[in-house]
């Protein structure tokens, strides 16, 4: 009974209650909003999929390092969401190839070209650049910014220090072909102060389209050359301004009939005053301090668009121009209003609208852009559509310096995006912007470049030691190594270390810090590898195959690897078509292990000639391959494949260095030689060579031993 009343009892047990895990706090990504100036929590309107919109260049002019600022910052922004975030991003980007600037470089283009063309005389050019000079002088007079008046000064200076040669060629009359170089010269440098006496006196003459749009043309392509160059990805929709002519009046045409819009001769504004009076609406959301800054105002009409009559025609100093009609010499298309042009602003909302529709979640620009130009958007954007929600998040890139001073392309202070990458590579270029906040000042300088290069190369050697590891040969089961305290260790750092990255990019995207915690992590893993060598143990393959490939691939993320290697950086530039590591390796591995043999036996044997044949193949023939052979003593060599210019670099630094320690003992040698008084020149100045100094030293010693054994002789009284 009692046995059967157990069983019973048995029947009845049933599983302990369970409790799940407390868990952590899950962090949020914040970005920081200029529509708050705050970090916001980041929440896109429609589940996982974000609309963005970025302000594109104005192709005018080749694209700067100003350029690349923003746009790889950008691309940054966009790889990280959709590549670690994991939304669904629908980027658009805009390209303004109508403008003031565009109109005005356009004509002057053409004109210069025409009177280069009708090879005008020396006399002629004299007395041009003379006429000129006079136009240019009122506008230095008139300019108070002191970097501009500083730009038009070097103009001036320049223009003179060619125009005093030529007027002396041809008074003096010196030969034709003289005459003819110092007036090209002449021609170089008053290009800038030609072209605007030229448009000044026949830009109203310039009516052909064509004219107005083969220069964004050919500016656009090179800035998508350049984007490419820089491994910047391509907008999903890009948009043109000469292409939204129609949608651009139809938006113009709705602003006004929701009666923020008012027209005047022949023009449209958009009346600011009207809109910020109204309750669901506030004009100047970004910088509400800039409104009436009348400065900021008239660089957003334009240069063309600031006359005294265009002025006069606004209802109040601060509203903006929607539509403008053309004046001669000015592109212009058909509006219910007359032939005319579309404002700056205006581009942006009809074309954001176009696609992305009544409300977007980023905007993004840079941080010059936020007044008028964001302020204006946001304004007649609202007003189309009614809302007051047109953009959600607005994020602005910082500024750029260079070496510390302010850069602009109307100043001519400037680096184009194709010269700074014959300095240095895509890669550390974007290096460099990921070691600095996206939304803080930039300077471009060499300590920063120095920065970014000294980085690669930490994290690319911490990739080809990790690789040389991986290579050593082992069965299936011999990379499942058994975990010590040291392998425990560096795992949980590991781990650390990735949720300090996750917590830094929740953190507004907060690169600087993620490269950080990414290289105190590569600097534990060195010092495990380094403790298992010195201690003659292998280190653990697996855990630092995961530890180099989760490092990869953020740098994957940042769209610093662009190729499709598992770890570390491509080898032989990302346009190969065979991966090179992996074809080349096993008989480089081949020769490494046969070099070591004949090493071992040349040692063995006393063999130098054989020593100094496998030094030279080390450190002269291979590095022109790009291969590094690195000897530890006890240990197998250790083969990298390394970019062929940097070996090459390193082989002469390496050289220096030895010269300058062969120097130094040379001369220490020489000083100990005058301090025991050998002398070190003949009775000529000429310096004794090595084996004169080693025969006086032999003869020295010779006569020193002789007058000792004589001091020992007297001594012991046996000296004649």
């Amino acid at each position: 009974m009692a046995a059967s009343a157990a069983e019973q009892g048995k029947g009845k047990r049933v599983q302990p209650p369970w409790s799940p895990p407390e868990g952590t706090k899950h962090s949020r990504l914040c970005l920081y909003n200029s529509l708050t100036r705050n970090k916001e929590i980041f929440q896109p309107q429609n589940g996982r999929k974000v609309l963005w919109y970025c302000c594109g260049p104005t192709v005018y002019d080749a694209s700067h390092m100003g350029h690349a600022r923003s746009y790889i910052s950008f691309d940054i922004l966009r790889r990280i969401l959709r590549d670690y975030f994991k939304y669904d991003i629908f980027y658009c980007m805009n390209i303004t190839d109508i403008d003031d600037k565009i109109i005005k470089r356009a004509r002057q283009n053409y004109l210069f070209e025409r009177y280069r063309e009708n090879k005008s005389s020396p006399d002629q050019l004299l007395e041009d650049v003379k006429t000129a000079s006079e136009l240019f002088l009122v506008k230095l007079n008139e300019t108070t910014d002191p970097d501009k008046k500083q730009m038009l000064e070097r103009i001036q200076n320049a223009v003179k220090s060619a125009f005093d040669p030529l007027q002396e060629a041809v008074q003096a009359k010196f030969p034709a072909e003289e005459i003819n170089r110092r007036h090209e010269t002449l021609l170089d440098e008053a290009k800038d102060l030609l072209s605007d006496w030229l448009d000044a006196k026949f830009g109203s003459q310039v009516t052909d389209n064509s004219i107005f749009s083969k220069l964004p043309k050919f500016w656009e392509g090179e800035f998508h050359k350049d984007m490419e160059a820089l491994n910047v990805l391509p907008p999903d929709v890009l948009t043109r301004v000469s292409e939204y002519v129609p949608e651009i009046v139809d938006f113009v045409k709705k602003i006004v009939d929701n009666g923020y819009g008012y027209v005047s001769n022949g023009s449209v504004y958009f009346d600011t005053m009207k809109f910020d009076s109204s309750e669901k609406h506030s004009y100047a959301k970004l910088v509400p301090e800039a409104v009436g800054d009348q400065k900021a105002l008239q660089e957003g009409e334009g240069d063309l668009s600031i006359s005294a009559d265009r002025l006069s025609e606004k209802h109040s100093p601060n509203d903006f121009a929607l539509w403008k009609c053309s004046k001669p010499g000015e592109p212009s298309w058909d509006s219910p209003w007359g032939k005319g042009r579309p404002g700056w602003h205006i581009e942006c909302s009809a074309m954001a609208g176009s696609i992305l529709g009544e409300s977007m979640d980023i905007h993004g620009g840079g941080f010059d852009l936020r007044f008028p130009h964001h302020d204006n958007e946001l304004a007649q954007s609202e007003a189309y559509f009614e809302n007051d929600h047109w953009v959600r998040y607005f994020l602005h890139t910082g500024h750029l310096t260079i070496a510390g001073c302010k850069m602009s392309k109307s100043l001519k202070n400037f680096i184009t995006i194709k010269d700074a990458l014959k300095k240095h590579t895509a890669r550390q270029l974007r290096l460099a912007f990921l070691m600095h906040s996206w939304k803080d000042t930039l300077d471009y300088s060499n300590n920063t470049m120095e920065s970014a290069i000294q980085y690669e190369k930490f994290m690319n050697e911490f990739f080809l030691n990790v690789k040389d590891i991986l290579r050593t040969p082992t069965d299936v089961t011999g990379q499942f190594q058994k975990w010590e305290n040291q392998e425990a260790e560096l795992n949980k750092n590991f781990y650390d270390k990735k949720a300090a990255i996750h917590e830094a990019l929740c953190d507004n995207i907060d690169t600087r810090s993620v490269l950080e915690e990414m290289r105190s992590l590569v600097s534990q893993s060195n010092s495990y590898i380094a403790a298992k060598k010195s201690s003659r143990q292998m280190p653990n393959r697996l855990l630092l195959e995961n530890i180099s490939s989760y490092l990869t691939q953020m740098l994957k993320i940042f769209g610093a690897i662009e190729s499709d290697d598992a770890i570390g950086f491509p080898v032989g530039g990302n346009s190969q078509n065979i991966n090179i590591e992996s074809t080349v390796m096993p008989y480089l591995q081949v020769l490494s292990e046969f070099r070591e043999g004949v090493r071992q036996i040349a040692r063995e044997k006393k063999v130098t000639e054989v020593l100094q044949l496998s030094d030279a193949l080390r450190d002269d023939i291979l590095p022109e391959l790009g291969v590094r052979f690195e000897d530890h003593e006890g240990l197998p060599t250790v083969v990298k494949l390394v970019d062929k210019d940097t070996l090459l670099k390193e082989r002469e630094e390496k050289k220096k260095i030895e010269e300058e320690k062969k120097r130094k003992k040379e001369e220490a040698a020489r000083k100990k030689q005058e301090q025991e008084g050998f002398p070190t020149h003949d009775t000529e100045g000429k310096e004794l060579s090595k084996g004169q100094i080693k025969k006086l030293k032999k003869l020295y010693e010779t006569q020193e031993k002789l007058y000792k054994d004589y001091l020992q002789m007297v001594q012991n009284g046996s000296a004649n």
